[in-house]
């Protein structure tokens, strides 16, 4: 045992802890992210650095599952005891942030701006003393509060502040994969032994104590919760994994409790935050006393105080599964008829989503607005999950078939591509127009890219865009831009690399932007166009002539902000231009200068615009310059298209980061 904290065979792990304790009073910034199976002791640990920290402020989250749809919420938990400190944040963060978490109205923040926001507000916390940040089940994280915290985690370079995270092995868009880890393993033999007989000194059946070791197999929480299930006579149960077994414990557990104290886990296990007042008001909703709540406490599954919380996150799932449908939709319709439809009409709008029986069209209008909201908050997950539910909830065809449209749109833009194939089938089922149409054939030809980066796709974006063009020319050029991106991707196949890549420029120069236009998908089609069908040189040409158009346009770079320029100066910006007459002919400067070649060289040069292309929009809205037409559209899908954070494999963003994930070692 690990002294004075009760922890059986953690020495190695509790050193690394006392390390970032060491470092963080030394003035040093720490980040650590504690990874391993559920029940391992993840936060147990994190208890233990909570106690050592005894000279640091503390601010402590743990990420919920019922909230991960809605955006920032997880943040917004992270910075609510600094929210008295945004006046004095610097005005575009202070004003990303407001938005984010819904205190003020305004354009989907930033999410540079938001990250910059929470960094500097714990740059202020520190001032005064340490501070130690612990975030505990991130997996359960919303994904835009994820993603802020991450990229918090990159940038604490000078203040004494520590970020621990902890959560369950990595999955395909874990946001820290990099960041410095410790792997939190299973007991050893030795250690079981004694975290055992100090939980059960009662047990005094050998045969049961080795049944007990062999299914935990190290696992902390098994060990802890299994010896009230075995029994000497009890017959083997089928192998399941460690978490699975135990979370089946709380199952029978919560199962034998009165019918009452279920329902009250219920409603404590559907309200994410964690809110007495509210808990308390449902449950006079459904007649449930105090009672119920003193039988939950009092069976070891929940604790009541300022907070309501779980004694482990397994209890809330095993709650949930041991409920049935219509129990879920009396407890979700109780929290809606006790949540403030002004102050939080999101919250009450999934409640009541959650809680409908059958298609309810008021409902269905209200998650579209929940939707809106979110996408204002720059919440893409979250606008996906309300539209998709909005969608189910549908009576009309025709108009189930829109929605569907919308949500698979929003769902491909939040990287989430099985739900989007799902609400593709969907809206193919619906009654649609020719333009409904051709969108989904946009769609679906944008989910094989966004799966596949196969071959199949540039074709069938070309298809698309040729069908949109009679119908929707901005739209069409966006699936001109998505064709060309995705023929330089694929390299070979039905369109080849050089013939695709003109086939495709060809057909997007016969659809003509409107004369002038700023867009950054005109900026960006036009320039690539003219490089795949005239050459480099004519490209780089009418780059020079276009230098300067616009405000915020970098030194010869055709009116593009600096951010959106390629380290080389060139793909970034300088090749972005439409034909300006006799000016065409004027040499590019020396250092854009290439062959004016479309050879095999050119999909490794040309990425780096269209991953630049997500930023620019940004940096569009911060400046007043022209939009998109189909805000987020473009933005979204294209900088996935170029290898964006949306949905890309774990490995090609460890890749991006230069190499493997770091491991501290547990001495």
């Amino acid at each position: 045992m690990y002294p004075g904290r009760g922890l059986h065979g953690r020495r190695a792990e509790c050193e690394v802890l006392d390390q970032v304790v060491a470092d963080l009073s030394a003035g040093k910034p720490v980040v650590l992210v504690l990874r391993g199976e559920a029940g391992e002791g993840k936060s147990a640990l994190l208890d233990y650095l909570a106690g050592q920290a005894t000279d640091a402020r503390l601010i402590r989250v743990t990420g919920v599952e019922s909230e991960m749809e809605l955006p920032y919420a997880g943040l917004h938990q992270f910075c609510v005891s600094m929210l008295d400190q945004t006046d004095s944040l610097p005005a575009p963060q202070r004003d990303a942030l407001r938005v984010a978490f819904g205190l003020v109205e305004g354009t989907a923040p930033d999410r540079f701006l938001v990250g910059l926001a929470v960094l500097t507000l714990l740059s202020e916390a520190a001032r005064g003393r340490p501070l130690v940040c612990l975030v505990d089940d991130v997996q359960w994280l919303d994904r835009a509060s994820a993603q802020a915290l991450a990229f918090v985690a990159r940038r604490l370079v000078a203040d004494p502040i520590a970020l621990v995270f902890a959560q369950l092995e990595p999955s395909a868009d874990d946001e820290l994969l990099g960041l410095p880890e410790l792997l939190v393993k299973g007991l050893d033999d030795r250690a079981a032994r004694a975290l055992l007989a100090s939980a059960v000194p009662t047990l005094r059946d050998e045969r049961v104590r080795e049944r007990i070791l062999a299914e935990a197999r190290g696992n902390p929480l098994a060990l802890l919760e299994l010896p009230a299930e075995l029994t000497s006579t009890e017959p083997e149960r089928p192998a399941e994994s460690r978490s699975g077994r135990v979370e089946q414990t709380y199952i029978r557990r919560v199962r034998a409790l009165p019918v009452q104290t279920q329902q009250f886990l219920l409603l404590a296990a559907v309200e994410p935050v964690g809110d007495p007042t509210v808990l308390w008001s449902a449950a006079a909703r459904l007649g449930l006393g105090e009672d119920a709540a003193v039988a939950a406490e009092g069976a070891g599954l929940i604790t009541l105080g300022t907070r309501v919380s779980f004694a482990h996150p397994l209890v809330r799932s095993a709650v949930h599964r041991a409920a049935g449908r219509a129990q879920l939709r009396q407890a979700h319709r109780a929290l809606a008829e006790v949540t403030d439809k002004r102050t939080d009409p999101d919250r009450r709008a999934w409640h009541l989503a959650a809680a409908a029986a059958a298609p309810d069209e008021s409902l269905a209008g209200e998650l579209e607005r929940s939707a809106k909201r979110a996408r204002a908050r720059g919440g893409a997950a979250a606008a996906a999950a309300f539209l998709q539910r909005a969608t189910e909830l549908t009576p009309n065809l025709g108009r189930r078939g829109r929605r569907a449209v919308a949500a698979a749109q929003a769902a491909l833009a939040a990287g989430v591509p099985d739900a989007a194939d799902e609400l593709i089938g969907i809206a193919e089922m619906a009654d649609l127009d020719g333009l409904e149409l051709a969108r989904v054939e946009r769609l679906r030809a944008e989910l094989v890219f966004a799966r596949s980066r196969g071959t199949d796709a540039p074709e069938l974006l070309l298809e698309a865009a040729r069908r949109l063009t009679p119908l929707d020319v901005p739209m069409a050029r966006e699936t001109f831009l998505e064709a060309l991106l995705a023929a330089m991707f694929a390299g070979a196949g039905r369109l080849e690399p050089e013939h695709g890549m003109r086939e495709v420029a060809n057909a997007a120069r016969s659809v003509p932007a409107d004369p002038g236009s700023q867009d950054p998908v005109d900026l960006l089609l036009d320039g690539l166009a003219v490089q795949f069908t005239e050459g480099y040189a004519v490209g780089g040409a009418d780059a020079a002539a276009g230098r300067g158009r616009g405000p915020g346009a970098s030194q010869g770079h055709v009116g593009l902000p600096d951010v959106f320029v390629g380290r080389d100066g060139a793909v970034g910006g300088a090749r972005l231009a439409r034909p300006a007459g006799p000016a065409r002919a004027r040499r590019p400067r020396r250092r854009h200068a290439e062959p004016a070649s479309d050879g095999p060289g050119l999909p490794r040069q040309l990425p780096p615009a269209g991953r630049r292309l997500r930023h620019r929009d940004r940096a569009d809205r911060r400046g007043g310059r022209a939009q998109c037409r189909h805000p987020g559209r473009a933005a979204a899908v294209h900088a996935d298209h170029v290898g964006g954070l949306a949905g890309r494999p774990a490995r090609d963003r460890e890749a991006d980061r230069g190499g493997r994930p770091g491991r501290v070692p547990a001495r």
